[in-house]
């Protein structure tokens, strides 16, 4: 985007309802009225929120990268006097920082007849339960 429209956040705080449904995240205004009956938490969520700063919100909750890519889709311009951060801004340091702070993880692999030798605990000792009570009857 090339200049941005500057609002304040008693300008933001005018749309709130369920037909115009605006919100300041990271110093970005978003308009998110379309996106009310795709958000996966339910509209009501981003309705508590409409018409305010719901960054901390935003935050708490550890949305995905998408859910932060797609901000800009729905971002309509900037809350005036906001300072945006080397985190919000993706800059090169933040990013090596964000990802040392990641937790790292693997994968155990079980070997295949693993599942199988579970299959034969469960169905030998059932198989012959069976057998007994139709040879004693």
């Amino acid at each position: 985007m090339g200049e941005q429209r500057v609002y304040s956040l008693s300008q933001v705080a005018q749309h709130k309802s369920k037909t115009d449904c605006w919100m300041v995240i990271h110093g970005k205004v978003v308009n998110v009225t379309k996106f009310l009956e795709e958000h996966p938490g339910g509209e009501e969520v981003l309705l508590e929120v409409a018409g305010k700063d719901a960054s901390k919100e935003f935050e708490d909750i550890g949305h995905s990268k998408a859910a932060q890519q797609l901000l800009l889709k729905y971002q309509v311009g900037v809350l005036q006097g906001h300072r945006q951060t080397a985190v919000e801004a993706g800059g090169d340091d933040a990013i090596k920082e964000k990802k040392g702070k990641e937790m790292s993880a693997f994968v155990v692999k079980e070997p295949p007849y693993s599942k199988y030798k579970a299959l034969l605990e469960f169905a030998v000792p059932l198989v012959t339960a069976v057998s007994y009570f139709v040879y004693s009857f």
